[in-house]
């Protein structure tokens, strides 16, 4: 046993190093540099500055901003693609033929890689050539320039995100809908419960576990949303729709300030962290 046990732990050791140094590594030079005023272009002037590029970040009132579209996206997002995909999966699943070509198509725009969505829109929200606008038009409205416009440049983002990972939610929480034991309805039914209690007492509780998955996952990925708005609007019209990854891009690879964007991603770390751990701290409650 006992050789055994040295035998699994020699063999799983190259991939703990690897994983330790593509982990661990990133992360301690990250946290290391964000106590310092590290500039790329002034490498010589490095110097330990403590909690100074946190406290400037903040009180930025471009970060504070940029915390604020973040959590507001995330927020509309999560809610619309769980409510939406909990509806899409409740139709598809009452569907007695043809489920699995409906599957399929539901879940072609999350296989897309999201620069490939976001050039799409582009072009689809373009104000001169776009197909929304020419649609607008053949009915008498004027063209809107979507993604230049305060009123509609977030929002413009957010239904694009929603289009691409709808289907993701749905493909959990459906996959969640197919281990309910059709027992239970059953025996609701016989007892008299119509199909609102029949959803809210056995269908809801036997996929709570995928719906809390899809708010935790979505939760996390909506944060660190970059591609999107670095491609259709790069944080504006005004900040409008500047996120926390986009302020740390621009001061970490535009103006080469490592040391105040690793402040940045440190700061982001800790949200996702406060989020994740909300979802592991309910898990444990469940078992």
């Amino acid at each position: 046993m006992k050789q055994n046990k040295k035998f699994s732990y020699l063999m799983s050791l190259p991939t703990v190093i690897i994983l330790a140094f593509l982990t661990v590594f990133p992360l301690g030079y990250t946290i290391y540099y964000s106590f310092t005023n590290f500039n790329m272009l002034k490498p010589k002037t490095l110097k330990f500055i403590g909690l100074s590029n946190f406290e400037k970040i903040l009180a930025d009132s471009y970060f504070q901003q940029a915390l604020l579209n973040t959590l507001k996206f995330m927020v509309l997002a999560v809610i619309l693609e769980t409510g939406i995909g909990l509806l899409v999966a409740l139709l598809v699943n009452s569907l007695t033929k043809d489920q699995k070509i409906i599957r399929t198509l539901l879940l072609l725009p999350v296989v897309l890689p999201p620069v490939t969505v976001a050039l799409i829109w582009r072009i689809m929200l373009s104000n001169n050539y776009g197909i929304i606008n020419k649609l607008l038009e053949l009915i008498g409205i004027a063209p809107v320039s979507w993604l230049n416009d305060v009123r509609t440049a977030f929002y413009c983002i957010l239904v694009i995100d929603v289009w691409q990972y709808m289907p993701f939610a749905f493909l959990l929480i459906y996959a969640s809908l197919q281990s309910v034991p059709e027992s239970q309805y059953e025996a609701a039914q016989i007892d008299g419960a119509n199909a609102f209690h029949r959803f809210w007492y056995i269908t809801i509780p036997n996929i709570m576990g995928g719906i809390v998955l899809v708010i935790l996952l979505r939760s996390i990925d909506s944060i660190r949303l970059f591609d999107k708005v670095n491609i259709l609007t790069r944080g504006g019209p005004a900040n409008t729709t500047a996120t926390i990854t986009q302020y740390i891009y621009n001061y970490g690879v535009g103006n080469y300030r490592i040391g105040f964007s690793s402040a940045g991603a440190i700061v982001m770390t800790l949200i996702v962290l406060l989020i994740s751990s909300l979802y592991v701290k309910r898990a444990f409650q469940r078992n």
